[in-house]
């Protein structure tokens, strides 16, 4: 069983993916992917570089984000063709990782989970939801942007609303990590006892 874990900028993923680790289950982190698959030497590397030129790596060979993303923002024909070489290699890499999990089930981490149609790649949705006053203040705090900047990224992702419609489970992040602790061991038993009803 994969469960495919979601929910909006800064609702708590990490912290609810943490909690599962400790429990001991594997995650596969398609954040974590989309970084693997253009480190440097990679085959998807050396095409973006090919197609956008030098300028989009940095002095060490790696990949520099900033200046990649100006030039996507700007075209969306480039954009287009950096989605079309990125987007399926990420999906076939995360599949392997899941595929090599070996804990009873496992956890796909992914903030567009949804948005990128990946649910066909799990058997449950769990969304980490947060009052969105919360998502713009600790987004704010984390990532030192603006209240506008933060607010432009959640409009380009589901709304809450949306996003809670399409979740099998939900765990609400007030905040309190000891409601979060319980919260997702009470799922934790419930995934078990799922598997051990199936088996």
């Amino acid at each position: 069983m994969i469960i495919g874990l979601t929910g909006g900028i800064a609702s708590g993923k990490t912290t609810v993916a943490n909690l599962f680790i400790e429990l001991g289950i594997d995650i596969v982190d398609a954040d974590i992917v989309a970084r693997e698959v253009v480190e440097p030497g990679t085959p998807a590397l050396q095409q973006i570089s090919d197609h956008f030129g030098p300028t989009v790596l940095d002095e060490r060979g790696a990949l520099n984000r900033a200046t990649l993303r100006e030039i996507i923002f700007c075209d969306q024909h480039s954009k287009a063709w950096l989605n079309g070489l990125l987007h399926p290699l990420i999906r076939d890499t995360i599949i392997e990782q899941l595929k090599a999990t070996t804990s009873p089930y496992s956890i796909l981490v992914a903030p567009l989970l949804l948005e990128n149609k990946m649910q066909s790649l799990v058997s449950r949705v769990l969304v980490v939801d947060a009052q969105e006053s919360s998502q713009v203040a600790r987004t704010i705090k984390r990532d030192n942007s603006s209240e506008s900047q933060t607010r432009a990224i959640m409009s380009s992702q589901f709304s809450r609303i949306h996003r809670l419609k399409l979740a099998d489970d939900v765990i609400k992040n007030n905040g309190m990590i000891n409601n979060l602790t319980n919260d997702v061991k009470k799922l934790h038993d419930g995934y078990l006892a799922c598997i051990e009803d199936g088996a």
